[in-house]
């Protein structure tokens, strides 16, 4: 397996200023845009936010029709779920924290639709709290590179990548991994000729 070091090393030549691809400008836009990342791309939650959040401000999502919720977010599927469960952030912060989200683990993920995945984007983009969370891209390519075995869970994949990686990385390497799943170690026809990890990678080896 692969040292730390030299894993980190690579995916700063890929993506050295590795970032969140989710557009916000508040920090209940990320909450809210996390949410409904689930099952559906960034780039067509950016496109939905866009609409949503230029319609309304988290007091006008707390009042505002479902069906009106609904119809702007059809786009990122689940929508019916999703948007019972913006309604219910939104009023929830408000009643809780004056519109503000938390610095406070327990109580985001006691919110509707909010699991540890989303929590730990949201700690680590908002408030800086080093944090790993591991998606479809950071899972698929934890297991291609040996880091996780086939049947991990999600959680367990979490644990095993903190103990690897130094604390002061943890949220770096989640963005790195995530944009390296999405766009080079992709779930199918992934470009391992050109890859820097295929003389370490177990999917190339098997391949």
């Amino acid at each position: 397996m692969m040292k730390s070091e030299e894993i980190i090393k690579i995916l700063d030549k890929y993506y050295k200023d590795a970032r969140c691809e989710l557009n916000y400008t508040k920090d209940y836009e990320l909450l809210i845009a996390t949410v409904l990342s689930a099952q559906c791309t960034d780039k067509r939650v950016n496109m939905v936010t866009k609409e949503l959040f230029s319609k309304y401000d988290l007091k006008g999502l707390k009042i505002a029709p479902l069906k009106d919720i609904e119809d702007i977010i059809r786009p990122c599927g689940s929508y019916t779920k999703k948007a019972v469960y913006i309604k219910k952030i939104a009023t929830k912060l408000l009643e809780d924290y004056q519109g503000k989200v938390p610095n406070n683990r327990e109580y985001l993920e006691s919110l509707p639709g909010v699991g540890r995945k989303t929590c730990n984007v949201v700690l680590a983009n908002i408030y800086n709290i080093p944090a790993i969370a591991v998606d479809t891209h950071v899972s698929r390519v934890s297991i291609r590179l040996g880091l996780a075995r086939k049947n991990d869970d999600v959680r367990t994949i979490e644990e095993k990548l903190m103990k690897k990686f130094p604390q002061d990385k943890w949220s770096r390497l989640h963005h790195q991994l995530v944009l390296f799943g999405r766009y080079n170690c992709t779930a199918r026809n992934p470009k391992c000729d050109e890859c820097l990890f295929k003389q370490n990678c177990k999917y190339f080896t098997k391949k």
